[in-house]
């Protein structure tokens, strides 16, 4: 797909953090990253030997630095700040952590190091304050998806797409598209659910192109997402915070990279996206997760993408009607508006205990509810 490159090193590392889970599943892994499994557990071994060094020619991260002197330590903490110049204490205590150094110092201490060498604002400290906010169950229950905002690029504008697990906080997709039209927003998608499989419900905003405008109604995407077999979700209107994990998720972004790409081309900022995605995933550690990485809580989805949808099938006892390109159904010589996103498409009704009242269903989804008595005259 356009302007996604990833490196094989960050596609080593992504595989291996998934497949050292207890749970992980090596031949769906291998499927999805399309790997065999021979090489799959060839890499797995030289981890397991070598560490990250058996992934690539070198490494420059200690995995153990027993009796390290002060200075030493101190110039780790600043390394790391540079790398990474939005983590504060903690991030970088939990790093330290888990890059194996036996002694490490206190969040408060390694706080203290950063403002001594003037690497803090007060002021812009004091707006970090954490939120308490519902989470779904299980990764793979619920993604988010937005786009943050859009900057000028070298030739036009980049749109980031971010695609967000709310249980693990795994950034799923970061995509750098050239707009935000359905095809582009699509087409990201699939390789998204290739690689990870498909979600059991994914969470929007109302705009264009997963919604109307100001209203949470169906679009051909969302349609297009319902026949894969996944529910969608909308924020309530002028209520951007329903979205509350990948709004906080673009504030991080637009910290540690965003500000870092304006004009630059297409193809660069995906590359710079998936190198900052990787360590977001993998090594940035996590307020909400205990200062533990995303990948800690992630495991892909069981529910495969399907290249080919098979027909939608409805039971003997449905009334199938065809959804005319008006977004209008026919049901006892009447008409009834469903969606024009719907347009072409079988749709089921069922009768209710309310005599008169029919639900819609498109597939196993319930998508309105109509009554006879609301219902428009053929012209």
């Amino acid at each position: 797909m356009p302007w996604r490159q990833v490196t094989p090193m960050s596609e080593k590392k992504e595989f291996i953090s998934l497949a050292e889970r207890e749970d992980a599943n090596i031949s769906r892994l291998c499927r999805y990253f399309q790997v065999s499994r021979k090489t799959a557990y060839k890499w797995m071994g030289r981890f397991h030997r070598e560490g990250e060094a058996g992934l690539k020619d070198r490494s420059r991260r200690p995995r153990r630095s027993p009796g390290q002197s002060p200075p030493v330590l101190e110039a780790a903490v600043l390394r790391l700040r540079e790398e990474h110049p939005a983590w504060g204490g903690r991030k970088i205590r939990a790093r330290l952590q888990h890059l194996g150094w036996a002694v490490v110092p206190a969040a408060s201490t390694i706080t203290v190091i950063l403002r001594r060498h003037g690497l803090i604002d007060p002021e812009e400290a004091a707006k970090h304050k954490a939120w308490q906010r519902f989470e779904a169950k299980a990764p793979n229950d619920l993604w988010q998806m937005d786009f943050k905002g859009h900057f000028a690029a070298d030739q036009g504008r980049c749109h980031p797409l971010t695609v967000l697990d709310d249980h693990s906080r795994f950034a799923l997709g970061l995509e750098a598209c050239g707009d935000e039209r359905r095809d582009t927003v699509r087409e990201r998608l699939i390789a998204i659910f290739r690689r990870y499989g498909l979600p059991r419900k994914m969470l929007m905003d109302n705009g264009p192109p997963w919604g109307t405008e100001g209203q949470a109604d169906y679009s051909v995407l969302t349609v297009w997402l319902l026949r894969l077999g996944v529910k969608v979700g909308h924020s309530g209107p002028y209520h951007p915070q329903t979205l509350g994990k990948d709004e906080r998720f673009h504030r991080t972004l637009e910290a540690e990279l965003l500000q870092y790409c304006r004009g630059l081309e297409l193809g660069v900022c995906q590359q710079r996206f998936e190198v900052w995605r990787q360590t977001y995933n993998l090594e940035r550690p996590h307020e909400a997760l205990g200062l533990a990485p995303p990948v800690s809580r992630y495991r892909e989805s069981p529910r495969s993408f399907p290249e080919t949808l098979p027909p939608i099938e409805y039971g003997p006892g449905d009334v199938v009607r065809r959804v005319y390109g008006c977004g209008r159904i026919s049901f006892h010589n009447r008409l009834f508006r469903i969606s024009k996103a719907f347009r072409g498409e079988p749709v089921a009704l069922r009768p209710t205990l309310n005599d008169g009242v029919w639900e819609v269903f498109f597939g196993p989804h319930r998508i309105a509810r109509i009554d006879e008595r609301e219902a428009e005259d053929h012209d």
